[in-house]
């Protein structure tokens, strides 16, 4: 089994090497952004090959750039205009089914480029070479030394499979970087060899509750984080009311000057803190359940106009900056290396179904609070355990497919009413069957927090 992982190789560049790579991103750029206005006047074409017939001459003659270059991005553009389109018709699905009544503005105008990025081909734009990364120019390759975490370093000196790689500039820093994919050979995880199922609930209040069929719990907060990004808010917030230009004399204060060195710190924390999360989550051995919430900020009603409170403001700033995907991928690929397993299961209603009855209902969390309260049962426990104990349910419903099927289904297909409906009701007729751990039966004393 192959896995792809990335690593970032820091670059020491001389002062000329900088310039050259300097010149060669702006220039890739402008070019990104002269062939985006050419494929939306071809009707926001997203075929490659069609963009790249219009397109190819201009950008070696006018941007004198390499010919893998002036084949990279058109591929570029053309992906970006797919996702748009993607985004447009889930937009135009939305509006029908009265979900929403915004309509997608994506597609109005051309799409702007305007971070300082440099996509290579490994082999033909770079190459890895005595310790070395040779790197191509608009006038000839530099041969630049390089830094990195010291296990990615071992599996490319070990000769791993290298992928196209991209130049990334950080400009607080003002530092280069190169993201060089790299395809590793893992152990084949069989889902029959797993003893352990874990189901783990995400959010913002609680970054994750996760329990397993023992009723082993454990519950990482999230009360660090918010409050970092409050803080971040505010400081952005005074800095930008000062308006101070970037450029003044030695001694003058500078907002745009701080606000670029606060770029990208809260982005940083919450990566870190994922990553964090994420190697304790993915534990060896074990077979992870997470929820589906795709598209879920689209299927949440927020309100979002002039009459929201600043509570509902900051609720919808704080949602929009939640990031469970990026929790989900890394969970996903650090199970992997440690011969486990993650698949998805429905989210619907998982804080609102009833561990011991399958009883389902809104009135089971009064007000919506932290506390679930079974209206036909009395079982009282946290609302977040109760979400996690219902994935770890499911988790383990879904590995029942095993003996009728011989597949383990990664992603539940829940794109009907119908298929939804037929999954919540096997949910709900297996728990009212007893088919669940005798630790979820117990009444829950208060769960004794774990992390940070």
């Amino acid at each position: 089994m192959k896995q792809t992982i990335t690593a970032k190789l820091k670059l020491s560049l001389s002062q000329e090497q900088k310039e050259l790579l300097r010149t060669a991103s702006l220039a890739y750029r402008d070019g990104l952004n002269y062939t985006s206005g050419i494929a939306f006047e071809m009707n926001c074409s997203s075929s490659p090959t069609t963009i790249q017939k219009v397109v190819y001459r201009e950008l070696r003659d006018k941007f004198s750039l390499p010919s893998q270059m002036a084949c990279n991005i058109p591929r570029q553009v053309a992906a970006s205009y797919k996702t748009q389109w993607t985004k447009y018709k889930q937009n135009k699905l939305a509006r029908e089914k009265g979900k929403t009544k915004k309509r997608y503005k994506g597609l109005d105008t051309p799409m702007e480029y305007s971070s300082r990025t440099l996509y290579l081909s490994y082999g033909r734009d770079f190459s890895l070479v005595k310790g070395q990364v040779s790197i191509g120019t608009l006038k000839g390759r530099i041969k630049v030394d390089y830094q990195g975490y010291n296990k990615h370093l071992d599996y490319i000196r070990q000769g791993t499979r290298i992928g196209g790689a991209k130049v990334w500039y950080c400009k607080s820093s003002k530092t280069y970087y190169l993201l060089v994919p790299l395809e590793i050979e893992v152990a084949d995880v069989k889902p029959d060899d797993i003893k352990k199922v874990v189901g783990v609930d995400v959010g913002q209040r609680c970054h994750a509750v996760i329990t397993d069929a023992q009723n082993n719990i454990q519950f990482y907060h999230g009360g660090e984080t918010n409050y970092r990004a409050e803080h971040y808010k505010r400081v952005r917030q005074r800095l930008q009311a000062k308006g101070t230009p970037y450029g003044l004399s030695f001694g003058q204060r500078s907002a745009t000057r701080k606000l670029i060195a606060l770029s990208g710190r809260e982005r940083r924390f919450k990566r870190n803190r994922n990553h964090d999360l994420s190697s304790k989550i993915a534990t060896s051995n074990t077979l992870i359940g997470l929820e589906n919430l795709t598209n879920i900020r689209e299927s949440t009603n927020r309100r979002s106009n002039s009459k929201a409170s600043k509570k509902q403001r900051r609720a919808n700033r704080n949602q929009s900056k939640w990031g469970f995907a990026e929790l989900h991928s890394f969970i996903d690929y650090k199970a992997v290396l440690n011969s486990s397993m993650s698949i998805k299961v429905d989210a619907h209603y998982t804080s609102q179904q009833c561990v011991k009855c399958g009883h389902t209902s809104k009135n089971n969390r009064p007000d919506k609070g932290l506390m679930f309260d079974c209206e036909c049962c009395g079982y009282k426990l946290h609302s977040d355990l109760v979400g996690a104990r219902n994935i770890c349910m499911r988790t383990m419903i879904l590995r029942q497919d095993l003996s009728s099927t011989g597949l383990l289904s990664v992603t539940p297909d829940v794109s009907k009413d119908e298929g939804k409906a037929d999954n919540l009701k096997r949910f709900s007729v297996s728990l009212t069957e007893g088919q669940y751990c005798a630790g979820f039966q117990r009444q829950a004393r208060a769960p004794r927090a774990s992390g940070n």
